[in-house]
């Protein structure tokens, strides 16, 4: 694997953290690694796989909340790399705490998950758990952290001080064909907060998503607001939205949407956010 260049604030070169984070890794032995197939946990899981070989244990969760698309990826991604893999099943719609879409949706999630894998990392002889959240996560709304902070789950990302654009940059130099996968979500994360989730909701925003994707759109977004759905795409990308209007109405009436509308703004990663942080500043 190559060091990536490049210097970052303090001198700190990416090739200083790739070469601390293969030193935590090293220290931790043996490991269950949660793994979504986004770039993040991918990049870990590549640099995991360098250091401990079969000393991980990869597990990802099919749910409700899970776009198919990306278990798909994370199943074949391990596979490739011939690492121990489990998938789990697990219903985070089972408990009416995170059903209900509080708020704190995202830690009752991370809490139920990262139990589970707490327990099979002892059934398994591992000493960790570790995620692959990174430094810029902190800058947003992210109740679930909370959960993994309670749980002693270890994020060798932040210790190591990577940013997302840092984990993009060395994944692109090592030569990693995912460095520039678009980023993902879970889906209820689609689903204003107050609206209750249901496994219809989030079955009809991964279809009509995963539609978008089909007409070549690289980031995308289906924000649920009751029957109408709020498409969030690059700025870029408008314009080909329009050219194909009438089969993404179609597409999505057929998914039960009665209207179907286009966010001026684009794209940006927690955007439903936004009225939570309106209305702590009312």
């Amino acid at each position: 694997m190559k060091l990536c260049r490049g210097k970052v604030k303090n001198t700190v070169t990416p090739a200083d953290k790739m070469q601390l984070l293969k030193g935590l890794l090293g220290s931790l032995e043996n490991v269950v690694l949660a793994y979504s197939g986004g770039v993040d946990s991918s990049f870990l899981l590549s640099v995991a796989n360098e250091v401990l070989g079969d000393k991980v244990l990869v597990v990802t969760a099919k749910s409700p909340t899970f776009p198919e698309s990306e278990y798909r990826f994370a199943e074949e991604f391990t596979r490739g790399l011939r690492s121990k893999f489990l998938s789990i099943d697990v219903d985070q719609l089972s408990q009416p705490e995170l059903a209900s879409n509080p708020p704190e949706r995202c830690y009752y999630c991370k809490r139920q998950l990262f139990d589970i894998l707490k327990k099979i990392a002892v059934e398994n002889n591992a000493g960790w758990v570790i995620d692959g959240s990174n430094l810029d996560d902190q800058k947003d709304y992210r109740p679930g952290s909370r959960a993994l902070k309670e749980l002693g789950i270890r994020s060798p990302l932040i210790e190591a001080g990577f940013t997302k654009e840092e984990i993009r940059k060395c994944a692109k130099e090592s030569g990693f064909s995912f460095w520039n996968k678009p980023s993902s979500a879970c889906l209820a994360s689609r689903v204003p907060y107050g609206i209750p989730i249901s496994k219809e909701t989030l079955d009809a925003i991964d279809r009509a998503e995963e539609l978008l994707r089909i007409f070549g759109f690289s980031q995308v977004r289906v924000r649920h607001h009751g029957n109408t759905a709020r498409i969030e795409i690059q700025i870029s990308e408008i314009e080909k939205l329009i050219a194909y209007r009438e089969k993404v109405v179609m597409g999505f009436k057929a998914l039960g949407y009665t209207y179907i509308v286009l966010d001026l703004e684009g794209y940006r990663t927690g955007s439903l956010n936004l009225a939570l942080f309106s209305q702590q500043n009312v």
